[in-house]
């Protein structure tokens, strides 16, 4: 209960007990007053009419006055605060997301004006912040669809040429095929991403060994790490099942491994373990390559951030955005830790879902 509102609704009523106490108390003095010179006189007709217009009079002057003290205080307490509010409003209405309203000071009067100002503010700022990532967003895919484009678009090109050599025409071919691959992973990856961000992509939870799962992701990546010579280091626990989407989860598992080959120069290695209790399953997944900084650490997750430029032309700075969206709606946690020139690693701890059914398989 907000005590505060009672009080002010008791003084409110007091307030007004006294106003209509006075005006009831000044027409009955001004009646009596009139009345009073007739005394010794018979009252007659034109007496009481005298005392009663002389008494309408005092409440039509009175009426008056509380209209004008109403109206001043409708402009400074109701009408100020609210021209300053429509203006805000206007300016946001014109894509000015920067304008903020000041609040009214502690007065009572101005409690819910100050509310709505509250929201309005914040309301400005998250506009704000959207407008800002979608202006980021843009020019984003902007740089991402151009750049694949104008190498296809100079392959091609090249390719016209009726003298071009054999050997140079599969290489012009190849990497037009390279980027126009490196096209549709993008688009398929702003699809999923804009899914998963729009809630339009809901997790389906069914129990999966999790083992297995990892092992076939891994083995997808068979051909990479056979042609760059890396070593595969596994320590990964037999039968572990958990309650979730399979098909979102292979998602983190082949944007973490993906990533993992492509940073891992020749001869590193790659590492995949993965450890469970009642409760949690630990999926650890770390590489040998080029590592990244601890400021890259901090922004690695969003969306287009690429903090090795040298490495900007493998990948599209969506993945691990991917990723971390994925966690997020299955509940669970990732971190990354790196160093650089020495690898990263990224920790993945899923919950398991109900203990029933979660133990291993014999």
């Amino acid at each position: 209960m907000n005590y505060r509102k009672i009080l002010h609704g008791i003084s409110n009523w007091f307030v007004f007990f006294f106003i209509a106490a006075f005006v009831v108390t000044c027409c009955m003095m001004l009646f009596i007053t009139v009345m009073s010179d007739t005394i010794g006189i018979v009252l007659t007709e034109e007496n009481i009419s005298q005392a009663a217009k002389l008494t309408f009079g005092n409440v039509l002057l009175i009426s008056l006055l509380f209209t004008v003290i109403d109206a001043i205080r409708r402009r400074l307490m109701v009408e100020r605060p609210t021209k300053r509010i429509i203006s805000a409003g206007e300016k946001i209405t014109s894509g000015d997301f920067s304008v903020r309203i000041e609040f009214f000071g502690d007065n009572y009067a101005y409690e819910s004006f100050n509310s709505i100002i509250d929201c309005f503010n914040k309301m400005a700022e998250e506009l704000g912040s959207v407008e800002t990532l979608r202006t980021d967003f843009i020019a984003n895919v902007s740089h991402e669809l151009k750049t694949p484009l104008a190498v296809m678009q100079n392959y091609g090109t090249m390719l016209q040429s009726p003298d071009l050599p054999d050997e140079k025409r599969i290489e012009y071919a190849k990497g037009i095929t390279d980027n126009s691959r490196r096209l549709a992973r993008l688009i398929t990856n702003i699809l999923k991403l804009n899914k998963l961000e729009n809630q339009q992509i809901f997790p389906v939870s069914k129990r999966f060994d999790l083992s297995e799962q990892l092992c076939q992701s891994l083995l997808q990546f068979e051909e990479i790490w056979e042609q760059k010579n890396i070593e595969i280091e596994t320590e990964i626990e037999d039968s572990v099942y958990i309650n979730s989407d399979s098909e979102l989860l292979s998602l983190v598992w082949n944007n973490l491994f993906s990533n993992a080959f492509k940073f891992t120069e020749n001869g590193g290695t790659v590492s995949v373990s993965l450890s469970a209790d009642d409760e949690y399953a630990t999926v650890k997944i770390s590489d040998t390559g080029c590592g990244i900084s601890a400021e890259t650490g901090k922004h690695i997750f969003e969306k287009f951030y690429q903090g090795d430029t040298s490495h900007a032309m493998k990948g599209n700075g969506l993945g691990l955005a991917l990723v971390k969206r994925v966690v997020d709606i299955m509940q669970g946690e990732i971190a990354v830790q790196s160093e650089v020139g020495k690898g990263s690693a990224f920790t993945v701890r899923l919950k398991r879902g109900d203990s029933i059914g979660m133990e291993k398989a014999d």
